[in-house]
């Protein structure tokens, strides 16, 4: 009987508490368990940007004489158009830590020529296809024509990490009972496509695409061997996205017939256009240059105390960085200053690329001094400098007394924005506290986006 009365407690101890367990680890995991990341196209129009990542390459985004370039960027700045938002880039070279950054939120959108994949339809949701690629074996004219995978027997093929060469390689190998090795390589197919011509490796694998835009400027690159035939290819977006999706993907059935032909040849197909963005100093998958007047800019930008390439973003978004330029309104010089600001600040001659762009600083160096004591965060004021620098600074004061009167954070810029892009709405420019009337307010802060747009390009890109 006592046994019994043991064994009954112990039954319903080791019950209760395997209950409890269980009931603990399922809140346990419930409380700990990775949240998926939810925005879709509503809420991206609503922040007002999409983000987007994309590959640093010869062909996808880059940097050329200050222009932002490249098949995937253009196709994105399209989209983002079409959208009615701004484009934020990311660039992320390894093929799964996209798909990361597309669950985690860090990004909305994968623009990589990617196939499909058992794994990586079960991480995200394909677009309809940009196109068809094949893929194809890479090697210089050193090395002798492939006629068959058998002449590769005992060789070694390196391969992009993340990539679907290796399985694609590995279906050969187990198929035709050939034996050669495949390493996987940390490095993008450009890099290991440079180590073919260096003859510091024999073999690589890459889209047919991105061979053919190299083999335009490495003379006896041999990619005619072929991998795969040609394969659909796609953008990629989370599974949560569907009105994403199905924006998307409205937008490719348009682009279709002429849009994106006619980049896949700009980008994959001219030669010329191949050879300078990839010798070209001012290139940014070659050089470090951003201009002839880098050395400039730097100077300029020692006495503002900015990075480099922020003076460097305003004066591509003022002038392209042509000396001279000149705007409808009479702006000149490569920081289009008006005829009374070029006197004030000492400018005699415009065209002449050191007076116009010490001249534009003396003037942003005004305006730093202008807004120092109302916004004394650099980040900030930047901002607030940027936009008098295009609107005048009379109407960003107005924008920042406004924000005073309704009780916002006069150092935000963002909040600040909000009551520019008011100014051209007679409630607010009628206000007696407003003195410098009515703006295009939405103008400048635009112009603020584009520039900081820029600059993070530049960032990405170009060394500091």
């Amino acid at each position: 009987m006592k046994k019994g009365i043991i064994l009954l407690f112990a039954t319903v101890v080791i019950l209760l508490f395997g209950v409890q367990c269980t009931f603990l680890e399922q809140q346990f995991n419930r409380t700990f368990k990775k949240e998926t990341y939810i925005l879709d196209l509503e809420g991206i129009k609503n922040r007002g940007f999409i983000r987007a990542a994309v590959d640093n390459n010869s062909t996808g985004y880059y940097i050329y004489r200050g222009r932002r370039m490249g098949y995937e960027y253009e196709l994105l700045r399209d989209l983002a158009k079409r959208l009615g938002v701004q484009l934020n880039l990311v660039l992320v070279s390894d093929i799964d830590k996209a798909f990361e950054y597309l669950n985690d939120g860090r990004v909305d959108l994968i623009a990589m020529n990617l196939e499909k994949s058992p794994v990586r339809e079960g991480k995200a949701t394909f677009t309809q296809a940009l196109g068809k690629i094949s893929t194809v074996l890479v090697s210089s004219e050193t090395t002798p024509a492939t006629k068959s995978w058998q002449d590769l027997e005992s060789d070694t093929i390196f391969v992009r990490q993340g990539a679907v060469y290796k399985s694609q390689l590995c279906k050969i190998k187990d198929s035709l009972q050939v034996s050669f090795t495949v390493i996987e390589s940390p490095l993008h197919e450009e890099t290991l496509i440079d180590q073919v011509v260096k003859g510091e490796i024999r073999y690589t694998i890459a889209d047919q695409n991105i061979a053919q835009a190299n083999a335009t400027y490495y003379e006896g690159l041999n990619i005619s061997w072929k991998v795969t035939e040609s394969e659909e290819v796609s953008w990629v977006v989370r599974d949560n996205s569907p009105k994403l999706l199905g924006e998307v993907n409205t937008w490719l059935e348009d682009k279709q017939k002429k849009f994106i032909p006619m980049l896949y040849a700009k980008y994959f197909l001219n030669s010329k256009n191949s050879y300078f963005r990839s010798t070209s100093p001012f290139s940014s998958l070659v050089g470090n240059r951003i201009s002839e007047y880098d050395e400039l800019i730097l100077k300029g930008a020692e006495e503002l105390g900015w990075d480099w390439r922020l003076l460097a973003s305003l004066v591509y978004k003022e002038s392209r960085f042509d000396t001279s330029a000149t705007s409808y309104a009479g702006a000149q010089g490569l920081l289009q200053l008006m005829p009374v600001t070029l006197e004030r600040f000492g400018v005699e001659n415009p065209n002449d690329p050191f007076q116009s762009l010490m001249g534009g600083v003396r003037y942003l160096r005004y305006l730093d001094k202008f807004w120092m004591e109302r916004v004394p965060e650099t980040n900030e004021r930047i901002k607030f400098i940027l936009a008098s620098y295009n609107i005048g600074h009379g109407h960003v004061e107005d924008a920042w007394r406004l924000t005073l009167k309704y009780g916002g954070n006069t150092q935000s810029w963002k909040e600040v924005a909000g009551f520019l892009e008011l100014k051209s709405d007679p409630e607010y420019y009628r206000d007696p506290i407003v003195r410098s009337g009515f703006a295009k307010g939405h103008l400048a802060v635009n112009y603020v986006k584009d520039i900081m747009n820029i600059f993070e390009s530049y960032k990405a890109l170009v060394q500091p």
